[in-house]
């Protein structure tokens, strides 16, 4: 037995130095020197296995079948590896093979357009109605992408920048449209009847103006077919301004539905029409009217949280987001490492229907709102053709800080609103909290400069901001507190004020009969 151990000993120490041989001249000839070593194998076997015994022989096919068995998985292992790498490799050619052609049908898409716009440039040019240069220019849009355009990440925010590189935005407004915010109102009711068929009350107009005074998001509420859409889009035209409207999607679910992403595959950002409409924005003096048609089609906290956040934020210039995590020289002028600061020309407003369709707007989202609810189709009346306004945003802004400052909420007021926050308290158990006074203060300055009287306003403040978030409760056990809550009311306020308030009291107690 104990010859077979020092079998064992001299021919492992024979074999590995053999292979590390092998590898140490792997460059030069390898198996010269191991193909003599055969021999020398076969003379230590032979010296030895006479006097292996049985239980040797039984040790030397164990081990025989074991080496074949390592030999085997390193020749499995190196075939398996070379495999794999043969597989990536051929992978990562289609690849960029897949990419060049992607690129170049592009390439070959924007040429194909850009020929059929030529002939029908010389087509209507034969036909003597306009100069081709004009048909071109028409028919390619303001978005023509141009080589240098295509070379870039951000073809369509860098086209913007080509679009506005030797505009001028200044707005130089007439004597005649530098007028208090009430006329402002009146002109746009009766701009949006004239014009677009469009009507409005002048409590709506008000709250509309109030609401941009107060923040800048607002969301439009109530049953299809009010007008809730038609009002930004009103707006955008009153201000010769157009309205950006982005079609919120079921599938939203975090930022890049909204603002886009950057395609590692392409190596170009895919852009949104909300972010173009956000960064054209950047360029322009006059108010812009972004709107989210239909924004609660998806969980608005979930896509539009970033906005919700910044629009928090006391200092403006903080409100940035976060569009690229790698600047480069190339990018929009007006992004600045990867971020793009949101301009205070810009009003996001959303669009909700309340059906079974859509998700329930949160108390997050209403917070940091101001709404307005659309029960009626629009009456029609007689309106005189009016034109539209040339004004820029900060006009608007030095109107609400002017009315902030002269029609600011009465101490009596606010005595009486302290009353009636301490009744909601205790039994209703809801705080109007900070962010609503902040919001009632803003808002009410504003509605009595566009017309209106401080208790309208806080009545409105009252039944979006508080009384909305009376729907989640149990009201079947809560009709006594309501009718409290009714009486208070005329006892603080007066029997024929806050109409608003009371009208919502008598429906929550009439759904709860």
């Amino acid at each position: 037995m104990s010859d077979y151990f020092n079998y064992l000993k001299e021919i492992l120490i024979a074999v590995f130095k053999n292979i590390g041989t092998w590898f140490k001249m792997r460059w030069a000839d390898p198996w010269g020197p191991v193909a003599s070593e055969f021999t020398y194998y076969d003379s230590v076997f032979q010296s030895y296995a006479s006097g292996f015994g049985a239980g040797g022989w039984i040790m030397f096919v164990i081990f025989a079948i074991l080496f074949i068995a390592l030999i085997g998985g390193i020749l499995f292992l190196l075939g398996w590896l070379i495999r794999k790498y043969v597989k990536f490799y051929h992978g990562e050619v289609d690849k960029d093979h897949l990419k060049k052609e992607v690129e170049n049908l592009n390439v070959e898409l924007f040429k194909t357009i850009q020929e059929k716009n030529r002939v029908l440039a010389l087509q209507i040019a034969q036909l003597g109605l306009k100069k081709p240069e004009d048909v071109m220019k028409a028919a390619e849009g303001e978005e023509v992408i141009d080589e240098d355009i295509q070379k870039a990440r951000f073809q369509r925010l860098v086209s913007v920048d080509r679009k506005y590189a030797n505009v001028d935005p200044k707005i130089v407004m007439k004597k005649d449209d530098e007028l208090p915010l009430n006329k402002i109102c009146e002109r746009f009711r009766l701009f949006a009847a004239s014009q677009l068929g469009l009507y409005y009350t002048i409590d709506t107009i008000r709250v509309l103006f109030s609401a941009m005074g107060s923040g800048h998001l607002i969301i439009l509420e109530g049953i299809s077919g009010t007008g809730k859409t038609s009002l930004p889009y009103a707006l955008g035209r009153f201000f010769k301004n157009p309205a950006s409207i982005c079609s919120v999607q079921p599938s939203w679910r975090d930022r890049s539905e909204l603002l886009g992403y950057y395609n590692e595959f392409t190596h170009k950002f895919t852009e949104t029409d909300f972010l173009r409409a956000v960064y054209e924005a950047t360029y322009r003096q006059d108010p812009a009217m972004i709107v989210l048609d239909e924004m609660n089609l998806a969980r608005i906290e979930y896509y539009f949280a970033e906005f919700l956040s910044i629009m928090e934020m006391p200092n403006v210039n903080e409100w940035k987001i976060d569009i690229i995590a790698t600047p480069q020289n190339d990018d929009p002028k007006h992004m600045h490492d990867g971020k793009l600061l949101i301009p205070q020309n810009i009003w996001f407003v959303g669009t909700a229907n309340n059906d079974d369709s859509t998700f329930t707007i949160t108390d997050k989202v209403y917070d940091r709102a101001m709404s307005l609810f659309f029960g009626n189709k629009g009456i029609a009346f007689d309106a005189p053709f009016t034109e539209p306004l040339s004004m820029p945003a900060s006009y608007l802004e030095k109107l609400f800080g002017e009315a902030k400052a002269a029609n600011p909420i009465s101490a009596a007021t606010l005595k009486k609103f302290d009353t009636l926050d301490n009744f909601v308290i205790a039994n209703f158990h809801i705080a109007f909290g900070n962010r609503i006074m902040k919001q009632m203060k803003n808002f009410v300055p504003c509605y009595v400069a566009c017309g209106g009287t401080e208790y309208d306003a806080i009545d409105y403040v009252f039944t979006t901001k508080v009384l909305k978030k009376f729907e989640t409760f149990n009201l079947s056990f809560l009709k006594q507190e309501l009718m409290d809550l009714d009486h208070l009311l005329s006892k603080l306020f007066g029997k024929n004020e806050f109409p608003m308030s009371r009208d919502k009291i008598k429906y929550f107690l009439k759904m709860n009969a």
